[in-house]
C-alpha cells in the first residue's frame, strides 16, 4: 500500500539512526515524548538535558538545526496561545517592564512551549530518518492494531493524491482568469473546497470498489519487516534509560 511514496520530511542520509529498524525508533520516540510530558514544569534543567539528547540524535542522524528550526514553525499557533497565559492567568503576579504577569500563567506558557517543542522535534527526527512505508512497517512490527495501520496507510497514500487534485483545480481556475484573494471572495474558496471534497469522496468509492474486485476482505496481510537485533534494541533502551533517569531526578528533586 503506497509503495514508492516518500513523505516530504524524510531526508536521504546514510547514518546510524537511519539504519535502525523503524520499530526501534518509534518506540524510542514515543517513550521520550511521554517522559517529557511527565517532567515537572519547574525542572528547567531537565528540559535542557532533553534538548541535549535530541541534539545528539540529530547529529548522529546528520539532520541540520536549520532544517529542524524551519519545520518547528508548525507549533506557532500553540506558542501564540501560550504567550497570552501570563496576561490572563490569576494568582500571584510579578512585574516585568511595568507589566504585571501571572506566575501561574508564566509556568503554564513555559510548560506548553517547551514540552510542545521537544515533542515536535522528536517527531521531526523520526520522520526525517524513517521513510513512510517503514513507519507503517514499524507499527506492524510493534503489533499495532491493524485498523490503525490501515487508516494511516490510506491517509499517507492519498494526501498526495488530494494535493495533486487541489493543484489541478487551482490551475484550472487560474486558466480562466480567476484567483480569489480577498475576504469578499471567500465564497470561491468554499466552493472549491466543496468540489474537492466531492471529488475525494467519489475517488474513494472507486478505489474501494477496485479493492473489492481484487479480493479485499477488510484486512491486509501483515507487513514483514526485519527483526531488530539485540544491539539495536539496546540503543533504544539506552536512550530511554538516560531520558528516564533525567525524568526521575526531576520528579524527586
Amino acid at each position: 500500500m503506497g509503495a514508492g511514496h516518500a513523505h516530504v520530511l524524510h531526508l536521504e542520509r546514510d547514518s546510524l539512526v537511519h539504519r535502525l529498524p523503524p520499530q526501534v525508533k518509534i518506540l524510542a520516540s514515543v517513550a521520550f515524548t511521554l517522559l517529557v510530558v511527565l517532567t515537572p514544569r519547574e525542572s528547567m534543567w531537565a528540559f535542557a538535558a532533553y534538548a541535549v539528547l535530541l541534539a545528539a540524535v540529530a547529529a548522529l542522524a546528520r539532520v541540520g538545526p536549520l532544517w529542524i528550526a524551519r519545520r518547528t514553525l508548525i507549533e506557532v499557533p500553540f506558542v501564540v496561545l501560550a504567550v497570552l497565559l501570563p496576561f490572563l492567568g490569576g494568582g500571584e503576579t510579578v512585574t516585568w517592564l511595568g507589566v504585571d504577569l501571572s506566575v501561574e500563567g508564566l509556568y503554564g506558557a513555559w510548560n506548553i512551549a517547551v514540552k510542545g517543542t521537544l515533542g515536535v522535534v522528536s517527531s521531526l527526527l523520526l520522520a526525517a530518518t524513517t521513510p513512510v512505508n517503514d513507519l507503517i512497517t514499524g507499527l506492524e512490527r510493534l503489533r499495532c492494531p491493524q485498523i490503525i495501520t490501515q487508516i494511516a496507510a490510506f491517509m499517507l497514500r492519498y494526501l498526495q493524491v488530494l494535493s495533486d487534485e487541489a493543484r489541478r483545480m487551482r490551475v484550472a481556475r487560474l486558466s480562466r482568469g480567476y484567483e480569489p484573494r480577498f475576504f469578499w471572495q471567500l465564497r470561491a474558496w468554499a466552493t472549491g473546497a466543496g468540489a474537492l471534497f466531492l471529488r475525494a469522496f467519489e475517488r474513494g468509492e472507486r478505489v474501494y470498489v477496485a479493492m473489492l474486485s481484487r479480493g479485499y476482505t477488510g484486512t491486509f496481510p501483515r507487513i514483514k519487516g526485519r527483526h531488530a537485533r539485540p544491539g539495536e534494541w539496546l540503543a533504544a533502551l539506552a536512550f530511554g534509560a538516560v531520558t528516564g533517569a533525567v525524568t526521575l531526578a526531576a520528579v524527586l528533586t
